[in-house]
């Protein structure tokens, strides 16, 4: 038997993916690697098919090619899908007989990152699973080589009539600017608007691997500047924006605001809640403390969980939740659907609603109640130093007696508001937000926050400046 071992990079063997930089940290004999071992591990559960699909990026059918060498050498039955949305990769491994799926992406990282997001079975691949891959290849721990087989399958007619099958809009014809940044959903978004009511107005919808109008990341606002403008100027109903891989949604409304993870929550959760009453929805702790109020004047039964699409999607299934999202725009309907994130079938749904409405978007959002918050901050904190910064927060908490919510790093309750810090699952950083009923109230959590981080003998960031409406 041959010899088979191979060192990945430390830094790419992520907690809910494998992602690096092309050429520098991430090289196409990764990938080969990543599908053997993937494929060892297929083999050892029984299973014996793997679907695989890719994004718009450039170097992805390259690695798409060497992970597919890698799947078959190990002797498994590979599906390709070809180049998509990661959704649609999902839909296939969730529709169809595979045992595993892999999607090579890069998601909304810089044009020159990439790197893969994996399935076993119908559940994520994550956390300890990774580092077990890394282990295999490092220790040459695969199953002997062998002759796998590959087949291509166009999945994308039968996963554009999925999305269409629950759309439930009523009467009210939309006009609607959807923004695909130049990302991998362009092919699939361009039929699937023909398909829906309405006017549709398209921008970025050419698959393009360097982005050239913006980067695709609709959580950062600077990102939305053309969809804005173009709601403005087609006067139209909403604006739909995608990240790279299409696994999250951005929303504009009608008057040019941004709506963000939460408040896209809110407007999903009150319409699944009317056939769903008493359903647990889920939401991460960086969500606004509106969200989980208005879960419960909508009659559901609101849960804050972990940050992280895989530990969201483990919750769902453990709970039987039949929505959850994240600020970062992930949205996982299991409302009809299959209960992983989906932006385009989000889409689907948010526009139902949208067009059932007696009035206008903007009109449900300024009715929220208003609140004043800092965007998520992110700071520079080494990875061997954030988790016991984090352990000597909460310590401190404890001892003052604080209303503390640990699920997920510590989330503080005062009377003016709360604050949040926790330590980033990915990065090398540390990731805070505040959120109070006026701007003296934040001030004060911005105060707080800074003490401790003092107190742990770290200099905190420049929060001033940072507070928006919400």
């Amino acid at each position: 038997m041959t010899d088979f071992r191979h060192d990945f990079d430390p830094t790419i063997l992520r907690e809910y993916d494998i992602r690096g930089r092309v050429g520098e940290t991430l090289h196409a004999a990764d990938a080969f690697a990543i599908g053997r071992c993937f494929a060892t591990i297929v083999r050892r559960g029984g299973g014996s098919t793997v679907a695989v699909g890719y994004d718009g990026r450039l170097s992805s059918p390259e690695l798409e090619a060497a992970l597919v060498g890698g799947l078959t050498a190990s002797g498994t039955e590979v599906v390709r899908i070809g180049c998509g949305p990661t959704p649609m990769l999902y839909f296939t491994a969730t529709t169809l007989p595979a045992d595993g799926a892999i999607m090579v992406t890069g998601s909304h990282n810089p044009p020159d990152y990439n790197g893969f997001k994996m399935m076993m079975g119908r559940k994520p691949f994550f956390g300890a699973q990774i580092q077990t891959l890394g282990r295999m290849a490092a220790d040459g721990d695969i199953v002997p080589q062998s002759i796998g087989i590959e087949r291509s399958l166009d999945i994308a007619e039968a996963y554009i009539a999925r999305l269409c099958q629950d759309w439930d809009g009523g009467e009210r014809a939309l006009t609607v600017v959807w923004d695909n940044g130049n990302g991998a959903a362009g092919a699939v978004l361009q039929c699937l608007v023909k398909r829906l009511p309405g006017r549709h107005v398209l921008l970025n919808e050419t698959i393009d691997g360097r982005f050239p109008a913006h980067h695709p990341d609709p959580t950062v606002p600077k990102n939305l500047e053309q969809l804005i403008a173009t709601v403005a100027a087609e006067k139209a109903d909403l604006g739909i924006a995608f990240d790279g891989d299409a696994d999250r949604i951005g929303v504009v409304d009608n008057a040019g605001h941004i709506l963000p993870g939460d408040q896209i929550l809110v407007v999903l959760a009150r319409d699944v809640l009317q056939s769903r009453p008493g359903a647990t929805i889920i939401a991460d702790v960086k969500a606004s403390q509106v969200l989980f109020d208005q879960v419960v004047a909508a009659g559901g039964e609101p849960l804050m969980w972990k940050t992280g699409h895989s530990l969201i999607k483990a919750k769902m299934a453990e709970t039987g939740s039949p929505l959850a999202g994240e600020m970062s725009g992930h949205i996982f309907f299991a409302d009809k659907w299959y209960g992983f994130d989906d932006a385009l079938y989000a889409a689907v749904r948010f526009l139902g609603i949208v067009s059932r409405m007696d009035g206008k978007l903007s009109a449900v959002r300024e009715a929220l109640p208003h609140v004043v918050n800092t965007p998520e901050l992110r700071f520079d904190c080494d990875d061997r130093r954030k988790f016991s910064v984090i352990a000597e927060v909460a310590e401190r908490l404890r001892r003052q007696d604080a209303a503390v919510i640990d699920t997920d790093g510590v989330r503080v309750k005062t009377e003016d508001g709360w604050w949040l810090l926790r330590a980033s699952n990915t990065q090398a950083v540390l990731v805070a937000r505040a959120e109070a009923s006026s701007e003296e109230g934040l001030h004060k959590l911005k105060q707080a926050l800074i003490e401790q981080l003092e107190a742990s003998g770290l200099t905190a960031p420049d929060f001033s400046g940072n507070a928006a409406g919400h």
